[in-house]
């Protein structure tokens, strides 16, 4: 085990000896995190992806909140985009002995591995917003937007922003499950409501602002007609919206997101975005810790929990939603 698993596995154990002893513990985002419980109450180990996204900080604080009304203790780790990483975290769970593990899997195929691990070792897993598509391993449940409803609201937004005709482009990430229900969606839309609308360009941008960006700029050299762009997450958007700025095409270009972050609202208010698909991460949280509670009371949850995907648009910014 080298220094940086010594440490992870240290700060575990420290978290859980507080869940016993019936005190709390804090910590960096960086590091493992969690919330107060009774003596013997139930720990729950969450690998996130990437914590620093604004998305998952408020799906983490729908589960702490819901964790807290029933008593349980949460450990949260930071996997910081890293497969490898993300493995080693629920490895550390399992020798920690935590009694559920809850994934947001950074890559959804080779996460399998990991899976199984915590299936021999008789750990229940289950996955919020992003699934795992590994043939090996057994997922006690998925909880998770509508992302193909979701992606059909963002073609609807799209389809009344540049009407019957026109060139858009997408931002996309397409290694990750639910980002292919998004685009999947958004594509069915554009062909039930505004057939008429072509797609000129489909990168994938990782998700990443600064990589979107570089990418709309690569999309506007060489699709200087485009007249729309969606983006699979808001930091896609986000990057979108600076290279459209940048090229001084603010309002000719109508970009529309996904996922209705407090950043994105701002930018749909003063105009710089058409839209966003509207998620809700604190339910998504709160559904997540509802599942395990069935699952611990001796339930089978079903296997999808689908939460449904609305549409925010400047109207609703301007009233203050």
């Amino acid at each position: 085990m080298n220094d940086s698993r010594l440490l992870l596995a240290a700060a575990l154990c420290a978290a859980l000896a507080a869940c016993s002893n019936g005190s709390s513990s804090s910590s960096a985002s960086s590091a493992p995190s969690g919330e107060p419980a009774a003596a013997g109450a139930k720990t729950i180990g969450i690998s996130i992806q990437n914590r620093e996204a604004q998305f998952y900080q408020q799906m983490e604080a729908g589960m702490r909140a819901e964790a807290t009304a029933k008593g349980y203790k949460l450990v949260f780790v930071d996997a910081n985009r890293d497969n490898a990483k993300q493995q080693s975290q629920v490895e550390d769970f399992i020798s920690n002995k935590v009694d559920a593990i809850v994934l947001t899997p950074y890559d959804s195929t080779a996460i399998g591995s990991a899976i199984v691990e915590a299936n021999n070792a008789n750990i229940p897993v289950f996955t919020a917003d992003i699934a795992s598509t590994s043939s090996q391993g057994k997922v006690v449940a998925h909880i998770a937007s509508d992302n193909v409803q979701g992606g059909a609201q963002a073609g609807k937004l799209i389809c009344a922003a540049v009407g019957k005709t026109g060139k858009v482009a997408i931002l996309d990430e397409p290694e990750v499950t639910s980002v292919q229900d998004r685009v999947k969606g958004f594509k069915d839309a554009l062909k039930a409501n505004c057939p008429g609308v072509t797609i000129v360009a489909d990168i994938d941008a990782g998700g990443q602002r600064t990589k979107a960006d570089s990418s709309m700029t690569d999309i506007l050299q060489s699709n200087p007609d485009v007249k729309a762009v969606f983006g699979i997450n808001d930091d896609s958007a986000l990057g979108a919206v600076s290279a459209i700025k940048a090229a001084n095409l603010t309002g000719k270009i109508a970009v529309v997101g996904y996922d209705a972050t407090p950043e994105a609202r701002a930018a749909i208010k003063s105009g710089e975005m058409y839209g966003d698909a509207l998620q809700f991460p604190e339910q998504i949280g709160k559904l997540t810790i509802d599942t395990i509670a069935d699952y611990f009371a001796g339930k089978t949850p079903p296997a999808v929990v689908h939460v449904n995907v609305g549409a925010y648009t400047q109207a609703d910014a301007k009233a203050g939603k």
